[in-house]
């Protein structure tokens, strides 16, 4: 029975020729997973505040934020704690200044195996699928990005 929110909030990162989106794999708790950056929005913390903080967290990175992309319309269980409701929220963002952080051309290309990492690449919107995304809610977005003409 689910009984709690769990708020998330994502960055849909376009680079310079805004023709390829960043894209995040992860490793956590010993699982892989493609998905899109971003995290838990905190309490008392608004959803915009997040997505600067996120960006700053992973990516070291100031981000600009260009509009509101999607927000969860379905119900989304959570996979990690099958009692929360996932709420998504994806904002579509420039990085603000130098490429502070590093991205790979591979696929969970990660430097130490640890049970908790992530790396990062560029992905062309041309070869967007919602098949490459782990998460639902990524998914959705995946498919809207690809019919949508960025």
């Amino acid at each position: 029975m689910i009984n709690r929110f769990n708020v998330r909030v994502y960055f849909l990162m376009l680079n310079e020729k805004r023709d390829a989106i960043l894209i995040s794999d992860e490793i956590i708790g010993g699982n892989c997973f493609t998905k899109f950056p971003g995290g838990g929005l905190e309490y008392g913390e608004g959803i915009v505040e997040c997505v600067h903080r996120e960006a700053m967290e992973e990516l070291n990175q100031h981000v600009e934020i260009i509009k509101h992309f999607y927000t969860t319309d379905f119900l989304v269980q959570s996979k990690f704690r099958p009692t929360d409701q996932v709420i998504s929220v994806y904002y579509l963002v420039v990085k603000k200044g130098d490429q502070q952080f590093k991205t790979t051309e591979k696929k969970f290309d990660f430097s130490q195996n640890t049970q908790d990492e992530e790396s990062f690449r560029w992905m062309k919107i041309s070869d967007f699928h919602e098949r490459h995304f782990d998460f639902p809610a990524d998914q959705k977005v995946a498919e809207m990005i690809r019919f949508s003409g960025l």
